[in-house]
C-alpha cells in the first residue's frame, strides 16, 4: 500500500473515531404541527381505503394544519391557528424552548372562522386549563364571532384569552426582528374573514396560505409571493377533482395541486422547491406512497410532514 493511501485511510479512522459535534439548531424557526385538512386524517367515519389503515393501525395518523413559529433569545412561541389537535401542538412547540410555558405563547393567529382553524382554543378555557390571557390576534369578523357566540364568548369573559386586532394589507412587529405581515386571501367566508400570513426576519420568510379557492381569484400573483419568499405552505386539499364522488366540488372549491404546480412549470426549481403543499383532506393521494407523490417530488416540489424544521434566521 502506497503512502497516500496509508495516509487517506488514516484520517478516516481518525475521522470516525472523534465525537461528532451536535448539528446547532436555529435561533429563530418555523416547525409545521399539523398538516391535515380541518377534519384530520383519518377523518370521522371513514372506512375507505385511505383511511382504514390508519384506524387499523398500520399507517400514521395525521393532525390538522397548524405552524409553529419559535423564537428562542425572547423565550416565545407563537402559533398559526388553533386545531382540534391544539393540545399535542401546543406540547410539541413548548418543547423546544428551555422554559417553555403558556407564558411563552405570543401569540395565536387565527386565518378564519373554520372548525380546524380556531376550536383548539377550547382547550384554553374554564372546563381545560383555565388560561391567562393568552393572545388570540384575528380579524374583525372572526374577532365578533368569537365574543358573540358560546362557548368561545366564555373564553373572552373570562380573560381565558385577549382579542387582538389584525388587519389586512398591514403589519405587525412581534419581535425586533420578526414582523407578519397579513392579508386577504378569497374563500367561503360564512362566518369571517380569510387571511393569510408572511412570516418575515431580516433574512428569511414563509409565506403560509391553509385556505384559498383558487389562486386567480385572489388579487395578488402567487408565482409573485413565492419568488419573494424563502419559503411557501400553499393549499393542497385535494389533489384531484374526483376524490369525493357525489360532492359538488365548486361548493369546497381549493386549487388543485396539479393547478398549482401548472402555475409554476416554467419557474426555476429553485423556485418550486420553495413551495411545501399543507392541509391534506384525507382522500388526498399525498397522504401516503402514491403514484401522485413521487409526481410532485419528481417535480421538485415539496410536501410538507409534521416537524420539520425551516430556519429563518
Amino acid at each position: 500500500m502506497n503512502r497516500s493511501l496509508i495516509i487517506i485511510f488514516s484520517l478516516i479512522i481518525w475521522s470516525c473515531s472523534q465525537p461528532q459535534q451536535p448539528i446547532a439548531e436555529p435561533e429563530v424557526f418555523i416547525v409545521v404541527l399539523g398538516i391535515a385538512q380541518d377534519g384530520g386524517y383519518p377523518q370521522t367515519a371513514c372506512r375507505k381505503s385511505c383511511c382504514l389503515p390508519v384506524w387499523q393501525g398500520q399507517a400514521k395518523p395525521e393532525k390538522v394544519v397548524s405552524l409553529g413559529l419559535v423564537d428562542r433569545p425572547h423565550n416565545k412561541v407563537y402559533l398559526f391557528d388553533a386545531t382540534p389537535d391544539f393540545r399535542a401542538q401546543l406540547q410539541m412547540l413548548l418543547s423546544y424552548l428551555p422554559q417553555g410555558d403558556l407564558n411563552s405563547v405570543g401569540g395565536i393567529f387565527l386565518t378564519h372562522g373554520h372548525i380546524g382553524h380556531y376550536t383548539g382554543l377550547m382547550h384554553l378555557g374554564r372546563e381545560a386549563v383555565g388560561a391567562t390571557e393568552v393572545p388570540v390576534y384575528a380579524m374583525p369578523r372572526m374577532r365578533g364571532f368569537l365574543r358573540q357566540n358560546g362557548p368561545w364568548s366564555q373564553l373572552v369573559a373570562l380573560k381565558n384569552i385577549i382579542l387582538k386586532p389584525l388587519t389586512a394589507d398591514s403589519t405587525l412587529q412581534l419581535t425586533g426582528n420578526i414582523s407578519l405581515e397579513v392579508f386577504l386571501v378569497p374563500h367561503r367566508d360564512e362566518y369571517t374573514e380569510t387571511v393569510g400570513f408572511k412570516i418575515k426576519t431580516h433574512s428569511k420568510s414563509a409565506l403560509f396560505i391553509p385556505d384559498i379557492d383558487k389562486w386567480d381569484k385572489w388579487d395578488r400573483d402567487i408565482v409573485d409571493e413565492v419568488t419573494q419568499s424563502t419559503y411557501a405552505f400553499l393549499d393542497a386539499t385535494f389533489y384531484s377533482e374526483d376524490e369525493l364522488p357525489g360532492r359538488d366540488m365548486q361548493a369546497i372549491p381549493h386549487p388543485f395541486v396539479p393547478e398549482t404546480m401548472a402555475l409554476f412549470a416554467t419557474q426555476p426549481d429553485s423556485i418550486k422547491s420553495r413551495i411545501n403543499f399543507i392541509h391534506f383532506n384525507h382522500t388526498n393521494d399525498l397522504l401516503r406512497a402514491s403514484a401522485a407523490l413521487q409526481e410532485v417530488r419528481h417535480s421538485i416540489f415539496r410536501v410538507a410532514r409534521e416537524g420539520s424544521v425551516y430556519a429563518l434566521n
